[in-house]
């Protein structure tokens, strides 16, 4: 197999990395996240209409009210409309939404099944706690691969995380895609899947180091990278496929999940194997040169 010239090229991948990092950051400052309801709060309310409707005619009763309020179906048929919106509407705002709907469908006052309002206090304690989860899992992988590799491979490694984790929010702040609860539980599973590939990478290198001089640290890194590069891309391909195979054919629920999987795993694919062996590439090397000057003089 032709070996692939990571080391040697690791300006390459930084370079790709720093735009990619660049436009997310920007995105973020200028035009940030779109939070959904269960982080700044508003009113969700479901209605049984009895028959499948027309998101059309379901949206300009909803407008009125929310013209950037969503809207999805329920039930085994498909009859019940869920309205979210992040305005917290009052009871007249409420009572006239309703109205709307059982005007243009003859309800009764039975087919109001819910009327929810979630409070901001709660999506900043969510976000809160999301923050903690996703800095204590962060944590906890450093010391895992300090502990089984070196202090290093666990820098770099996280280095390479932290990549993954502003790049999937900067798609997200780009395409003002809405972040909702689901997101975090994806975000989490991201740090996993990605964590677990670039240790597959660094497990090759660990194994193939007394195989190589001392210091021919392109040789190894270049050696490894091309050895775990099938398994990496096959393994990637086959989850890839099965998540978006849920996000076309799923329900919201699902596709609010499986979204950011697709990006994080695909820029988590790319960051383990060019990213995190490259970086780790590039400090050994450094610390090599910097030895040999001290000892030259």
């Amino acid at each position: 197999m032709k070996r692939i010239k990571v080391a040697e090229k690791s300006k390459l991948w930084f370079t790709f990395s720093l735009i990619l990092i660049t436009i997310s950051l920007g995105s973020l400052l200028i035009q940030g996240l779109n939070f959904g309801i269960d982080f700044i709060g508003g009113t969700i309310v479901t209605i049984e209409l009895n028959t499948p409707f027309e998101n059309a005619d379901a949206r300009a009763i909803v407008d009125k009210f929310d013209s950037g309020a969503d809207m999805t179906y329920a039930g085994n048929a498909k009859t019940q409309v869920i309205v979210t919106t992040k305005k917290s509407l009052n009871t007249e705002e409420r009572q006239a939404l309703f109205s709307g709907f059982k005007e243009k469908y003859n309800l009764v006052d039975a087919d109001l099944i819910s009327i929810d309002t979630v409070n901001p206090s709660i999506g900043k304690e969510m976000a809160t706690n999301s923050i903690i989860a996703i800095v204590v899992a962060v944590l906890l992988m450093l010391v895992y691969i300090t502990f089984r590799f070196e202090f290093l491979f666990g820098i770099t490694a996280i280095i390479a995380l932290i990549h993954d984790l502003i790049v999937v929010l900067g798609v997200y702040s780009l395409f003002q895609i809405q972040v909702n609860s689901p997101f975090i539980a994806a975000i989490l599973t991201i740090l996993g899947y990605s964590i677990m590939d670039t240790v597959v990478v660094f497990d090759r290198i660990r194994e193939n180091r007394p195989k190589f001089g001392k210091h021919a640290y392109t040789d190894l890194v270049d050696t490894s990278v091309t050895q775990t590069m099938a398994r990496s891309i096959n393994t990637s391909l086959t989850t890839l496929i099965a998540i978006t195979s849920l996000y076309i054919f799923g329900v919201p629920a699902i596709k609010d999940f499986a979204l950011p999987l697709i990006v994080g795993i695909t820029i988590g694919t790319y960051s383990s194997i060019f990213n995190a062996s490259a970086l780790w590439f590039a400090i050994k090397d450094y610390q090599f040169k910097k030895h040999e000057k001290v000892i030259a003089k």
